[in-house]
């Protein structure tokens, strides 16, 4: 009676582990062992007999599959890893910081690796060979300290004149916002810049 209670228990740990992850594919092994109040241990064992890779397998394999489709950024010049895009429409890049990206006194990560996620995500998501940013209205929310990840989110909210797009990107480390912006991306049609008229276009970027 006691095994079969406890085969039921681990049976639906399982379930919701398998969901969880679907859901968000960015979660920790300790941040699914404090979710589910049991051990790091029981999780790896949980995830293997799922046949769910490690997080580290997990965002590689995403992020080979999302550069596939990226036509306006080299791999070298995205700023994290992108893990899911679709082109002119949404994108996620996720950023492990690291004590290089941080002021060597404080280990606060230097605010231009959190712009720069977020401003090559933007970028990123533009179905097209050439693409510029004209115009950028963000704001940091708090700091951010070595060793959080962060998961960039960029959304594009609205289409100028047929071709340059507002893009909206929110970047989080856990729950918590860190950076938020708004960006105006032009590109590049028969060989010349479009650039739409961008007054008050990105306005309350920051909100």
């Amino acid at each position: 009676m006691v095994a079969g209670g406890a085969e039921g228990v681990r049976a639906e740990r399982l379930r919701l582990l398998k969901e969880r992850l679907s859901d968000n594919p960015f979660f920790t092994d300790e941040e699914l062992a404090q979710l589910f109040g049991v051990s790091v241990q029981t999780i790896r064992l949980d995830r293997m007999a799922l046949g769910i890779p490690e997080l580290r397998q997990r965002i590689r394999a995403m992020a080979e599959r999302a550069h596939g489709v990226v036509r306006s950024l080299g791999a070298r010049e995205i700023v994290g890893e992108i893990v899911d895009i679709e082109l002119n429409s949404r994108g996620v890049s996720i950023l492990e910081t690291t004590e290089d990206m941080a002021l060597e006194r404080t280990g606060i990560v230097r605010g231009h690796y959190i712009f720069a996620q977020a401003d090559s995500l933007a970028i990123a998501i533009i179905d097209s060979d050439v693409v510029l940013m004209v115009l950028a209205n963000s704001k940091f929310k708090r700091p951010v300290r070595v060793g959080e990840r962060l998961v960039a989110k960029a959304e594009v909210i609205r289409t100028i004149r047929g071709c340059d797009r507002v893009v909206q990107v929110v970047t989080r480390s856990g729950d918590e916002q860190v950076f938020r912006g708004k960006f105006v991306v032009s590109t590049m049609d028969n060989g010349k810049w479009r650039i739409a008229e961008v007054n008050g276009v990105a306005r309350d970027g920051g909100r």
